[in-house]
């Protein structure tokens, strides 16, 4: 499994900014929903309440929201990045502009752990978050993430 196998080009998504946490979540469940025919406030329940568990707000800016889903046959991410950051009570206290959600279908244990490790592994890579943030489109991103899978598969 690589992050391509788990990131449809339409999953990716610019924004400008939110004005707090929830709101942040909320444009992921859109995106999401958009590109999985979801629905929006069944995924934004499901990252809010895997969210009550404990920030997943990674450090260094990112995010990394995940839950798992009914009506889901595969493991799949989607990518929002925003202009300007929110606090997101992260673990180095740093608003984050960058979110890797993913999303799994209830049974995917082992898989779904995995692909969190694989995402964490290729965001703690400082040239990887410059990356992402000076890229210009969604195309951009989603082409850094499907390209990287040499250096997060090591």
């Amino acid at each position: 499994m690589t992050i391509g196998d788990l990131l449809e080009p339409g999953a990716v998504a610019l924004r400008g900014g939110a004005p707090s946490k929830r709101q942040a979540l909320s444009m992921v469940a859109d995106v999401a929903a958009r590109v999985l025919g979801l629905d929006a406030d069944m995924i934004l329940d499901g990252l809010l309440e895997r969210e009550a568990a404990g920030s997943t707000g990674v450090g260094e800016g990112v995010a990394i929201p995940h839950a798992r889903l009914e009506g889901l046959e595969a493991i799949r991410a989607v990518v929002v990045r925003l202009d300007a950051p929110v606090a997101f009570d992260a673990l180095d206290d740093k608003p984050v502009d960058l979110f890797i959600a993913l999303l799994a279908p209830p049974e995917a244990n082992a898989q779904h752990l995995r692909a969190l490790a694989r995402v964490a592994r290729m965001m703690r890579q400082a040239d990887m978050r410059k990356a992402l943030r000076q890229a210009s489109s969604t195309d951009a991103i989603h082409v850094l993430l499907t390209q990287d899978v040499a250096s997060t598969a090591a």
